[in-house]
């Protein structure tokens, strides 16, 4: 007995060893991680420093920006964070309506139901973002349906995007298990009720970190509305500014950070979900 007790020990020692080795690594590697970032932030620095200095006989200077003029104008792009956030919320929440509806029709054995599911997905995949985005605003009217530009923007990208996610939603619906379904039917539950209790939950808990990706990639997308010249987003702003006053690219500078900004925190809240999500499964 106390030879094995002794054997239990040395294993239950090694293996905490083995995980401190390992936690060790990651903290290592994730220390450089953190310390080539700065680097890499540093040289970008330099570059945009607008310093001059020699290499041998050759004189090369770095570029220089007009940070007058991006603290003078940094309010007002600033202002079209919210417009963008707004149009990129209101676009989600169509798109996982359209995907969710079109998902299921997709899964349908109703033919009519079917082809229209897989023509919308086909017609809407097979044209441009930016086409789609100019019909609801321009080709609409002559129709006599007249869209604001914020409004054809939000229908544009919910509709484009809802496309790409039904595969997503599909994929999610048919996770769930037959049996599961079965059972859920012999409880005594309704289709309607099976899908609601059953069905969805696990389904948007399989869709929720590619819906995540979507949103982030939606985020940056609803740059294109700024094409249409009268919703005041953030792309819009920055280029205004910058062709009023010849600064276009300190202008997009501007636009890029805050892009970039809301992206990085977009990431980190999308790890967090997702991490929260694993912890649910384990």
């Amino acid at each position: 007995m106390k030879l094995l007790a002794t054997k239990q020990e040395v294993s239950k020692s090694q293996g905490d060893l083995l995980h401190d080795l390992q936690m060790r690594k990651q903290r290592r590697f994730r220390i450089n991680v953190v310390l080539s970032w700065a680097v890499f932030i540093i040289i970008i620095l330099f570059l945009f420093s607008g310093q001059s200095f020699s290499l041998g006989s050759k004189q090369i200077n770095t570029i220089q920006l007009d940070t007058e003029f991006m603290l003078k104008e940094i309010d007002y792009v600033a202002a079209g964070v919210s417009e963008t956030i707004q149009i990129s919320i209101r676009s989600i929440m169509l798109a996982i309506v359209v995907a969710l509806l079109v998902a299921l029709g997709r899964l349908s054995t109703f033919p009519p139901i079917y082809a229209l599911s897989t023509f919308y997905v086909s017609l809407i995949r097979g044209t441009p973002l930016f086409l789609q985005l100019f019909f609801f605003y321009l080709a609409l009217p002559q129709l006599g349906i007249i869209l604001s530009g914020t409004v054809s923007g939000i229908l544009a990208l919910g509709l484009n995007y809802g496309a790409y996610m039904s595969e997503t939603f599909r994929a999610g619906l048919s996770s769930v298990s037959k049996g599961q379904r079965e059972a859920a039917m012999a409880l005594g539950m309704t289709p309607f009720q099976m899908m609601r209790r059953v069905v969805l939950p696990q389904a948007l808990r399989f869709a929720i970190p590619p819906m995540g990706n979507d949103f982030i990639s939606m985020t940056k997308d609803s740059a294109l509305v700024s094409a249409l010249g009268t919703v005041r987003e953030l792309m819009w702003r920055a280029t205004k500014v910058g062709r009023a006053s010849f600064h276009n690219f300190e202008g997009l500078i501007m636009a890029a950070l805050f892009y970039w900004g809301m992206t990085l925190i977009l990431t980190y809240l999308q790890g967090r979900l997702e991490a929260r999500l694993a912890r649910g499964d384990r």
